[in-house]
Parts: structure tokens; C-alpha cells; sequence
């Protein structure tokens, strides 16, 4: 027991910077004592002791804000980084160095019985606010952004973001690229709360491609007419260009790009 816990506390000092000290997070981490709770009610559920295990994990959620339900299963270096307002429903099955954030839920979409809850691979990071609900699987490494809602399927080294969730970056990037990434994450961290700029708004993203596509044929049109306008003919009136500047979806680094682009046309 004292061997877990021991490697519990060493899996915050790799997962949070604000940690000082084993003594403060031994006494002032709610999502340790949540997850040390857990343990004990999980051991009374699997003894058959369910109101026991039940009054067991009701108290924990009165200590911690945080509710895991006994039937949960949970493997080893989970982390709860704030906690409260987290819920874990009773079939979710976490693996091993999961990191989820303040105000999650694992939750169901169905009253059936049987299985109703996600399944986390091992690795995976949940940003606050996310919801990820269903019989789901969110493959290793992993990572859903702040306030999604995730009722899919998310593929192992994927980042998914919005509601509903949508991928906004796979693994399947050149060396250059995940090396950059790679860095940044050791510096920074996961973006638990999805506003980092090397993870866009998939839909933002999508817009943003449209734009670019019109820009080009815009272009092409207007090419088209002045030469027919050069062998004597008269089309084509001057075509409104969109102001980008109006465009509030778009991140910094994008309109700077588009701004580039129409300065370089």
C-alpha cells in the first residue's frame, strides 16, 4: 500500500509544477485522496459489500468534490490535477499514467446495464471541463481538449477538440513537426485548457481552408477577366474581398498567414 502511494506522489511532481514538497501533497491533493478512497471502496465492491462501498466512496466525494463510483477500475499513476467536479461513472476502466482535469465526467448515455462508461488507454490526458460519455475507447496518448464532448471513438495519439469533439491534430506528422511538438509539450505541458495555438479549432481550421480555396479562385477569375477585358470585351465587375480582420474565429498566426498571402498575390 505505501509503495502506491509513494508512486502516486512521484507522479505528481512529474505532472505539476506547484507540487513543493511530498508532505504538502500528501495533505493538500484532493485527486490523491479521491483516488486513495477509490481504492478501498473498489476493494468492498469487489467483496460484494456494495452499500458499504457505496457509503465509502459518498463519503470521499463529500471530502474531495471529486466522484468515482467503486465499480470503476483504475490502473496505477492516475492523476487528478484540481479535481472537483470530476465524475467517474461505474463501468469506466482508466489505464495506467492517465492525467484527467477539474470539472470531467466519464459518463453514460443509456440506462442499460453492461458496459456504459469509456475506456482510457494508458497516457491519456482529458483537459477540464471535457465530457467523454458512452462505451467508448480513447486510444493511448491521447488527448481531449478543454470542454469537449467526446461520443466517439478517439484513435490512440490523437488530440480532439469542440462539441461535438473533432480531431484537430493526429500522430501521423513528419519528424520535424513532432519534434516540435515533442518540445513544446516538455516545456509547456498539455494545454488543459485547449487555447494553445499548435492546437486549433478544428472547425476554425476547416474555415479557414474554404477561404484559401476562394482566395485562389478568386484570383483565377479575376486573371480570366481581365484578360478578355485586354481583347476588347467587358465583364466582370470588381469582386468584394473578404476582410479577414472581421473573421474573429481565426487565431493570430492564421490571419497573419492570410494577410501574407494576399499581400504576396
Amino acid at each position: 500500500m505505501f509503495k502506491r502511494i509513494r508512486e502516486d506522489i512521484r507522479s505528481v511532481y512529474a505532472r505539476d509544477p506547484a507540487a513543493r514538497n511530498w508532505f504538502e501533497v500528501l495533505t493538500t491533493y484532493p485527486g490523491l485522496h479521491a483516488i486513495w478512497w477509490h481504492r478501498l471502496s473498489h476493494r468492498l465492491w469487489r467483496w460484494r459489500l456494495y452499500w458499504l462501498a457505496r457509503f465509502t466512496s459518498n463519503l470521499a466525494r463529500w471530502f474531495t468534490g471529486i466522484e468515482i463510483h467503486p465499480g470503476a477500475r483504475i490502473g496505477r499513476r492516475f492523476f487528478i490535477d484540481h479535481g472537483m467536479g470530476v465524475v467517474i461513472g461505474e463501468t469506466a476502466e482508466i489505464g495506467d499514467d492517465v492525467t484527467i482535469y477539474h470539472g470531467v465526467t466519464l459518463g453514460g448515455t443509456s440506462w442499460d446495464h453492461g458496459k456504459r462508461h469509456p475506456t482510457l488507454a494508458d497516457g491519456v490526458v482529458i483537459g477540464a471541463g471535457a465530457k467523454v460519455l458512452g462505451p467508448i475507447q480513447v486510444g493511448r496518448s491521447a488527448r481531449i481538449g478543454s470542454n469537449a464532448v467526446v461520443v466517439k471513438d478517439v484513435a490512440e495519439h490523437t488530440t480532439v477538440v469542440g462539441i461535438p469533439a473533432r480531431v484537430a491534430s493526429s500522430g501521423k506528422v513528419d519528424k520535424q513537426v513532432s519534434e516540435r511538438r515533442a518540445a513544446m509539450a516538455k516545456q509547456y505541458g498539455f494545454d488543459a485548457y485547449a487555447i494553445s495555438p499548435d492546437n486549433p479549432d478544428p472547425v476554425a481550421t476547416a474555415i479557414g481552408r474554404m477561404l484559401d480555396h476562394v482566395h485562389v479562385l478568386d484570383q483565377k477569375v479575376s486573371d480570366l477577366c481581365a484578360a478578355v477585358n485586354k481583347l476588347g470585351g467587358s465583364v466582370c465587375e470588381e469582386l468584394p474581398e473578404v476582410e479577414l480582420d472581421d473573421m474573429d474565429f481565426f487565431t493570430e498566426e492564421q490571419a497573419a498567414a492570410k494577410r501574407r498571402q494576399k499581400d504576396e498575390t
